[in-house]
This record gives C-alpha cells, structure tokens and sequence, in this order.
C-alpha cells in the first residue's frame, strides 16, 4: 500500500512516528522521513497514525494515489 505525506502541512506533531514506528520517523528536531511504500503487516498502525494526525497530512491507500485530500 502507498502512502504520501503532505509535508508543507505537516506540523512536526510526531503522533505519526509514535504510533508507526517502523513507518515513520523524525530526523532532527522538524523533519519527518517516512517509507511511501507499506506492507500490509504495517498497515493498521499507518491508518490509526494517519487518523491521528492533527493536521491531517498522511494519505493512504487510494487516497495517496489521487492525491486526493
């Protein structure tokens, strides 16, 4: 499955990189890396982290494809 992070919205909050661990993660104090591509043993904690974004900048699955937001 795909993912794509708005990173002009995203705000550094980092509940991300708390709840994917293996999927996301801060470099520096600001900067956050993620791997656009996830397995489906992944998937669930990527959905509950894109759930939990504050600013709402984590798209999954079809929504990434499109760029739909």
């Amino acid at each position: 499955m795909r993912i794509v992070v708005d990173l002009n919205r995203c705000q550094g909050y980092a509940q991300c990189v708390f709840l994917a661990p293996d999927a996301f993660e801060l470099h520096g104090e600001e900067a956050l890396l993620y791997d656009p591509q996830v397995s489906d043993d992944r998937l669930e904690r990527v959905r509950q982290a894109a759930a939990a974004c504050p600013v709402q900048a984590i798209l999954v699955g079809e929504e990434a494809a499109a760029g739909v937001r």
